[in-house]
């Protein structure tokens, strides 16, 4: 029943004018109205391919620090559905895409944030999810947005690649309403995106710094944790029209994106948790990304509008002292979305795009290495895994748990960090002892009911410069298992932007 209340509230996103979506608290059946003829032209930009009798090339490539423009629409107008899906082999891809839409030819874009951000899942992370605006299937590839977007005069949609690799294909559609005029009431949206990694000490987590008349609709966090303990204790306030104390003001950073007693994956349509992963038990390194849209119940201001965060949770010091409520170092991103009058503030340049990672990725082993390790008397095949984002994996397929995979690897340097498989989990899939250098790291039950790209937390490991073994060892299987395969990637060292030592004491940092 959730599901089908999430497409009927879509749809009626899509036929409902903005200011009529900002203004109502209940949809009602999101189906009236549409027996009632719409005065307007049916528009649509894409990428489809110019030879659209013949050809399917209905895609765009982008070359690292180009930029492709995906509309160039003329007024008045509203876009009511915008769709893309995209083939980029570079990790995080998504962080290093930047969305900018720029209303009736202004020259600061009123949407600047990376792609996947804007979509609702930050941290450069595929994953799919539903909520009423925003929804992303496909394991993550499919993303769709339904936020009303109108203008007057003309739109510009761009995307431009700011990693290091070539973006292959990049789909898109953006449907859109020629309109003969827009209501004086209609306001524009925005999007802005900020990060501060780590989050500075003395001060609350900015999100946004509004000037103008509007609403503010939604908020995009997404965490990488530096320290271990819960994080979620800081508040959130709201400060209108130049407020010196926050006229709204929460209980808590779960609270506000309506969660209780931590977070959890799930998504409901007007909060939720994206994603979250990582280890319970150590949190260092987990990351996760949330959405609150305030759909009823819009955050109104006349003049301006300021929107923090703290940062603040439980903490244990150097000296093994704890408390439950003091300020943290951990790494925030966020996407701020409003609509309002023009002109807006300008926004803060974009970090360039590396600098947007919260995580660093160094691979130590790939398939292409894995392809000639030693192994078991088991089949052993090497093949392509996702339609999309692909990535080639090493099949070991035994009939029995005597089976065993060793892959030898070579590090140019020593690494402190946490190190990471890359690993296909499958219906047929058994459960491994994973060692390196002799030592067990840790036993991985591989099963899923369905193919799925996993991300394999191993702990953090010290590796001297040298040669290391990576090898795995059958445990045997699941109940629901149908079989003892392993599906190997690649093995990742991965680091944090900013990881704090922990002879630091967060005390000395905080300026109050």
């Amino acid at each position: 029943m959730r599901m089908k209340s999430i497409r009927l509230g879509l749809i009626a996103l899509l036929i409902t004018p903005a200011a009529a979506i900002l203004g109502q608290s209940d949809f009602g059946n999101p189906l009236n109205g549409l027996e009632t003829l719409k005065d307007f032209q049916s528009m649509r930009a894409s990428s489809t391919d110019p030879n659209w009798q013949n050809g399917n090339h209905d895609s765009r490539p982008i070359e690292p620090g180009q930029t492709l423009t995906l509309a160039d629409l003329k007024g008045p107008g509203r876009i009511v559905h915008f769709w893309n899906t995209i083939a980029d082999t570079e990790p995080y891809y998504s962080r290093l895409l930047s969305l900018r839409i720029y209303w009736d030819g202004e020259t600061n874009p009123s949407v600047q944030c990376p792609i996947g951000d804007f979509f609702g899942v930050g941290n450069g992370i595929d994953q799919p999810f539903d909520s009423l605006p925003v929804s992303v299937s496909s394991n993550g590839r499919g993303r769709n947005c339904y936020w009303p977007m109108p203008f007057r005069k003309s739109a510009r949609v761009t995307v431009t690649n700011d990693g290091k690799e070539r973006c292959g294909s990049f789909y898109y559609q953006i449907d859109w309403q020629k309109l003969g005029s827009l209501p004086k009431t209609s306001a524009y949206f925005h999007a802005m995106y900020r990060q501060e990694y780590p989050c500075v000490m003395g001060r609350n987590y900015l999100i946004a710094d509004i000037q103008g008349r509007g609403q503010y609709v939604g908020t995009v966090l997404s965490v990488c944790l530096v320290s271990p303990r819960w994080f979620g204790e800081g508040n959130d306030y709201f400060f209108v029209d130049g407020e010196n104390e926050p006229g709204l003001r929460g209980t808590g950073t779960e609270d506000y994106f309506c969660e209780g007693w931590g977070f959890s994956p799930g998504t409901q349509p007007y909060f939720g948790a994206s994603y979250w992963e990582g280890d319970a038990g150590d949190p260092v390194g987990n990351v996760g990304s949330f959405y609150r849209w305030h759909i009823p119940d819009p955050v109104s201001f006349k003049k301006s509008l300021r929107v923090e965060i703290e940062h603040k949770g439980a903490q244990t010091f150097p000296d093994g002292t704890k408390t439950g409520f003091t300020e943290r170092d951990d790494l925030f991103s966020s996407v701020a979305f409003w609509y309002q009058t023009v002109p807006h503030k300008p926004y803060p340049d974009l970090p360039p795009g590396p600098d947007r990672l919260p995580l660093r990725d160094v691979i130590l082993v790939t398939s292409a290495e894995a392809k000639s390790a030693k192994h078991s008397d088991a089949a052993v095949t090497v093949e392509h895994f996702g339609n999309i984002n692909r990535f080639w994996q090493v099949w070991l397929q035994p009939e029995n748990t005597n089976a065993w995979m060793e892959i030898p690897f070579h590090a140019t340097k020593a690494l402190d960090s946490d190190l990471v498989l890359k690993t296909v989990h499958a219906w047929n899939s058994g459960i491994y002892n994973v060692l390196l250098d002799g030592k067990q790291l840790a036993q991985l039950d591989l099963y899923a009911s369905e193919p799925t790209a996993a991300t394999d937390k191993l702990g953090m490991v010290h590796l001297d410069p040298g040669a290391h073994v990576l090898r795995f060892e059958c445990a045997g299987k699941s109940a629901g298992s149908m079989g003892y395969a392993l599906g190997f990637g690649s093995l990742i060292s991965r680091s944090m932007a900013y990881s704090r030592s922990a002879t630091v004491d967060l005390r000395t940092l905080q300026k109050h």
